[in-house]
């Protein structure tokens, strides 16, 4: 995974994968998942052509390999629907863990939560402030809450981004739940979705531009009961099998998708 969050404004993108510990359509970037279907995909035309012969007679290898040159697609199509194959099982998973701990998705007092506490309809994203995919998705999500006020959307902080001695996700997630404390979330959400080079200086900037008392901010982050928050969400990811951000679930279906257009179908189904 490659921590893409500072390149310029981002077009819609797929989910950022989750690291191993602790563990949209979501088809991947050129990854080491990608380039692995990429070889099986070759291999089951090398072993399709390697049998020919014996089956048909000929120079069946041959015509195959001209219409394939010819049609390059054909193993875009492949490796899509292999992908989307995928995709499909682990939403399964996801679904299937969800109905067998049904309490991991119940409300959370200490969750950012907009909208009825008794809504029909409650919408839940887990995301990282420098998720790459959460920043692209993230204006027309606040859309979908402006459309949808009936609707109860639950905000799910889960760094997963930091690597060694950089803890910005980390500092991100806690300064955001801070805001909430003091009633600033949304801005502050706002503000850090849009910021392109996320370190402390530019979040402490954040807070402070948008009101936020800076001193019991910072007794927030550093407090136990922040660590022990942040900690129950990744623990919730980890046991419901989460692979990365962003993840939304809608009445505790999982999206097969990130974009905005399948969580708003989900929505208006889920309403009917």
């Amino acid at each position: 995974m490659i921590d893409d969050a500072r390149a310029d404004a981002p077009q819609t993108s797929p989910q950022t994968p989750a690291p191993a510990a602790p563990k949209g359509s979501l088809l991947s970037s050129l990854s080491g998942k990608t380039l692995a279907g990429a070889a099986l995909a070759v291999s089951v035309v090398a072993l399709g052509l390697s049998a020919a012969p014996y089956l048909t007679g000929g120079d069946f290898g041959g015509r195959v390999r001209a219409y394939l040159v010819a049609n390059p697609q054909v193993l875009d199509e492949v490796l899509a629907a292999r992908q989307a194959n995928e995709e499909q099982s682990r939403v399964e998973t996801i679904n299937a863990a969800v109905k067998a701990n049904p309490a991991l998705l119940a409300p959370d007092a200490r969750d950012p939560s907009f909208g009825p506490a008794d809504a029909k309809v409650t919408v839940i994203e887990f995301f990282d402030f420098r998720c790459p995919g959460c920043k692209a998705v993230a204006p027309e999500f606040r859309a979908l809450m402006a459309a949808h006020p009936e609707v109860r959307f639950v905000f799910k902080d889960w760094p997963i981004l930091d690597r060694g001695d950089d803890v910005t996700s980390q500092y991100a997630a806690r300064a955001a739940l801070a805001a909430h404390q003091q009633g600033k979330y949304l801005e502050v959400y706002d503000a850090l979705m849009t910021e392109r080079a996320l370190d402390r200086a530019a979040i402490d900037g954040i807070l402070a531009a948008h009101g936020v008392d800076l001193t019991k901010a910072q007794a927030a982050i550093a407090s136990p009961e922040m660590t022990r928050h942040v900690t129950d969400i990744h623990t919730v990811a980890a046991t419901l099998g989460l692979q990365g951000t962003p993840t939304f679930f809608i009445n505790g279906k999982a999206s097969a998708s990130i974009e905005p257009a399948v969580v708003a179908k989900m929505i208006e189904d889920a309403k009917r």
